[in-house]
């Protein structure tokens, strides 16, 4: 709200008047108890304290936390209490007010929920990898004590990515990393579908702007027909249900622009060929909780007798909730366009909670509910990955990632004991949801009665014996195949326990080692030794030092003042192809980075100051980033990069916003290529290539399953434009089903010379 700025005085506290009271409107419109007088209190403390502080846009402060407290309230449901500290959640970090004096002034609980989310202030991660574990633990730990301190952080987040637009470049590629690495999913976990969907959109919007506008555009661009093609599939169904007597609302919903571009990107296919873009939902009304199943159960009955039913993607999530406590009854049938169409049917009561969580449950739940069990659930489960008391920050996240949220699949124990899992669980995964010692012993299992190793993937539905056996030890290998984050910590925990000795005496080797050079034991030391020996996480190296398994004889400690005495690091201006030399602390290349400019990509010549990423390997026209690495040069993503996903989560200070500016050589670049083989057609293609279109081949690699052929082609070209247009002619060529650009192959190197295979 930058127009904000040109407001006088007088303007703003009209402004400001007006959104406090359209805070208490929908306050009052909501089923909660009426406590507006403690609301308007905080209100006019936190106004008070937050006096004459603005916002990066402009604006006065106390519009933040008023829209926040208004996402709480009306967004998400909760009551008087959030609202308050909603209200207050940044007063105690950013004024001289402490928790006390709101606990004074407003209570106990207001004052723990301040605090709650005063701790976590700032965004879930620090500048430090240990200090962003510790952060997020901080986070989870309060949330398990009560999670309203989530839900508020929840709108908080929200709000931000709302006003983003006001944030430099750096700072939004890690807002919004951090959001759609982290909060989305958080989002997800606790049922807050809209939210999540919100979030994952305005992050999807920042990171790549042109192919949001252009999605954006291509939903608009086809409403009307989409409008038309939904009215002709509804129509036969809302008559159905009218003659059934039943008093509900049926509405489309579209995809978001986020999942239409991951579906995109996930099969290779353009906008056109994504035909769910919509599903039919219907939502019925009734008084009855006991009947809602029935209901629904007569409403696919109605459906499938007008439409045929695809078999195999009926979701019933009213007999097994999911853990975020989603219930619904999904089907997909064949519409009149002879494509497929989602449908799902929902109570009011499943709607509200599958749109505002478990905020929603509170307001159905009737004594100790099913609801608030799953969520205990799950909540033991995170206290369950807080035990691992030093876990490698990114580690840590991934392991966090593995439960919010995969699908999930249910498997029955011999005795008929039910045990929700996330998709591709395993055996082992089962013996150590039971208990840590089947775990530790387990040796194999029987699924339906058959024996399978402990590696075998479950399914939903299968019965699992899981067999011991006292000699059997736990083994480093097992964490290649467990899915659940319950499983890592307790294997990580059991092998600290048999490893502990071994680790003990690498510990004492490095630090013998790094005394002969006189250097300190810091993290960017241990981080280049781990990557010298390609190991990823302390634990592992000190293992293998104590066993032996790798030696420091041949580590040359570049910043020992035995070995390079009065060492200069480089640093580089960003926005510049030049470096220049100064003296440098530890952190001090990172930290003398400014993320407010633009680093720009210069490919002039041999000297630069930047990597490619072997990951991705980006070329002119991708929406890249940099990240700052411990050399000092600028490392960069595409930001599509799994990597960059975590390096924008986890290492915010050291992302800079990049464009391309100046590339004067080819880069690599794959199409992968599939189609229906015949003679000559190899020849085509590479003629197209080389002779017409003048583009240098790389590598070509065929397979060939009787008359269908698959092709892997490495070129060089210079933008992402050449690339799109090379797969437009590859399709003309008789034969050709699909021509898309894929990842780069491992070997790919902008660096080697070219290859012209003609």
């Amino acid at each position: 709200m930058s127009q904000n700025r040109h407001l006088t005085t007088e303007e703003e506290e009209q402004l400001i008047n007006a959104e406090f009271a359209d805070l208490l409107r929908g306050y009052l419109a909501s089923p909660h108890r009426k406590k507006v007088e403690i609301i308007e209190r905080a209100f006019n403390f936190a106004r008070m304290a937050h006096k004459g502080i603005r916002r990066r846009s402009g604006e006065p402060y106390i519009l933040h936390p008023i829209a926040v407290a208004k996402i709480a309230s009306q967004e998400i449901g909760l009551g008087s209490t959030s609202i308050c500290a909603a209200l207050l959640h940044d007063v105690v970090e950013d004024t001289d007010y402490t928790v006390e004096d709101i606990r004074q002034q407003f209570g106990r609980k207001i004052a723990e929920l301040v605090n709650g989310l005063t701790k976590i202030s700032g965004g879930i991660f620090g500048d430090k990898a240990s200090a962003q574990a510790e952060n997020f633990r901080k986070l989870l730990l309060t949330m398990s004590e009560d999670i309203r301190v989530v839900l508020i952080k929840m709108a908080d987040r929200l709000h931000n990515m709302r006003t983003l637009s006001s944030m430099p470049p750096g700072k939004q590629y890690k807002i919004a990393g951090e959001t759609l690495y982290i909060y989305a999913p958080l989002a997800h976990r606790l049922g807050l579908f809209s939210i999540k969907t919100e979030l994952e959109d305005l992050s999807f919007k920042y990171e790549h702007p042109a192919v949001y506008d252009r999605i954006a555009e291509q939903i608009k661009a086809s409403e009307a027909k989409r409008l038309a093609v939904y009215s002709d599939f509804s129509a036969p169904i809302k008559e159905r249900l009218k003659g059934m007597g039943l008093d509900y609302e049926a509405k489309a919903r579209v995809k978001s622009v986020y999942s239409i571009w991951r579906k995109m990107e996930t099969k290779k296919i353009p906008f056109e060929e994504v035909y769910d873009l919509y599903a039919m939902r219907i939502i019925f009304n009734c008084d009855d909780p006991a009947s809602e199943k029935r209901i629904c159960w007569e409403i696919y009955s109605a459906i499938t007798d007008i439409y045929r039913l695809h078999p195999e993607r009926t979701r019933d999530w009213i007999s097994t909730p999911k853990a975020n406590g989603y219930q619904a009854l999904h089907l997909t049938v064949m519409g009149p366009d002879g494509n497929w169409v989602e449908v799902q049917i929902r109570s009011r009561r499943m709607d509200e909670i599958a749109e505002k969580g478990f905020a929603a449950h509170w307001k159905y739940k009737i004594g100790n509910g099913e609801e608030e069990s799953e969520l205990t659930v799950w909540l033991r489960t995170i206290k369950d990955i807080l035990e691992d008391p030093n876990p490698n920050a990114v580690d840590f996240l991934d392991t966090l990632k593995l439960n919010l949220f995969s699908a999930e699949i249910v498997v029955f124990t011999p005795k008929g004991e039910l045990v929700t899992l996330p998709q591709h669980s395993t055996v082992l995964d089962l013996a150590y949801a039971l208990h840590s010692e089947l775990g530790n012993h387990c040796i194999a299992g029987k699924v339906n009665h058959k024996l399978v190793p402990i590696s075998h993937q479950l399914q939903s539905g299968d019965q699992v014996e899981v067999l011991t056996s006292r000699t059997q030890k736990p083994n480093p290998e097992w964490i290649d195949f467990l899915a659940t984050a319950k499983a890592r910590t307790r294997l990580r925990s059991a092998l600290r326990r048999e490893q502990a000795p071994i680790i003990e005496k690498g510990k004492e080797i490095l630090a013998r080692f790094l005394d002969a050079g006189e250097v300190k034991e810091t993290n960017e030391v241990i981080t280049k030794i781990m990557r010298y020996f390609h190991i990823s996480t302390r634990e592992q190296l000190f293992y293998k030092l104590g066993s032996e398994e790798v030696t420091l004889d041949g580590y040359i400690l570049k910043d020992s003042p035995k070995t390079s005495p009065g060492l200069l690091k480089k640093l580089f201006r960003i926005g510049t192809g030049r470096t220049s030399s100064a003296p440098a602390t530890e952190e001090s290349a990172p930290a003398k980075i400014n993320p407010k400019e633009v680093f720009e990509l210069e490919l002039d010549g041999d000297s630069q100051n930047f990597v490619f990423s072997p990951c991705c390997h980006p070329i002119p026209g991708d929406d890249v980033m940099g990240f700052i690495n411990d050399e000092g040069k600028v490392e960069i993503h595409d930001l599509t990069c799994p990597r960059a996903q975590v390096l924008k989560a986890t290492f915010g200070p050291r992302i800079v916003a990049t464009r391309w500016k100046k590339v004067d050589r080819p880069l690599p670049a794959v199409i992968a290529i599939d189609g229906v083989d015949r003679h000559g057609i190899l020849q085509e293609l590479t003629q197209l290539i080389s002779n017409q279109l003048n583009i240098d081949i790389r590598s070509l690699h065929i397979d060939t399953d009787k008359e269908v052929f698959t092709c892997r082609l490495g070129v060089l070209v210079r933008d992402a434009a050449t690339i799109k247009n090379l797969c437009l002619e590859i399709k003309k060529i008789k034969g050709v089903q699909r021509a898309v650009r894929t990842e780069a192959a491992p070997e790919a190197n902008a660096s080697s010379q070219n290859k012209n295979l003609q």
